[in-house]
């Protein structure tokens, strides 16, 4: 078998490492083991935390919308078993948005939650 040489190849793999750690700090963007580490660290809680942002929003919504629900004189749980029960099919990221930009609608739909228990 020839003898084959990679170095252009390893450079290439190299250079690619180090342009996706460009930023990180100490020798994590200069040398290419600490560098690989880095990486693939920063790619793991990258994916992790696409996953965690759903739920971190979710939970910023159910504080306004339970929030607003309160001002109204009911609970988060009762303000939601209430529009379930009117039949109002609306998610918490409208709801929330409603809660915040317009608090005359949110009373209607207050009231609406209120009427059916």
């Amino acid at each position: 078998m020839p003898r084959v040489k990679g170095g252009v190849t390893t450079r290439r793999r190299h250079n690619k490492v180090l342009g996706i750690t460009k930023g990180h700090r100490g020798s994590s963007h200069l040398l290419f083991r600490r560098a690989h580490e880095s990486m693939l660290h920063a790619l793991s809680y990258s994916y992790r935390h696409r996953k965690e942002r759903k739920a971190q929003f979710r939970q910023l919504w159910i504080a306004r919308i339970n929030a607003a629900a309160r001002l109204e004189g009911l609970s988060y749980s009762r303000f939601m078993d209430g529009l379930k029960k009117a039949g109002v099919e609306m998610d918490r990221k409208v709801l929330a948005d409603i809660a915040l930009k317009d608090s005359n609608a949110f009373a209607k739909l207050a009231g609406l939650a209120k009427g059916t228990q």
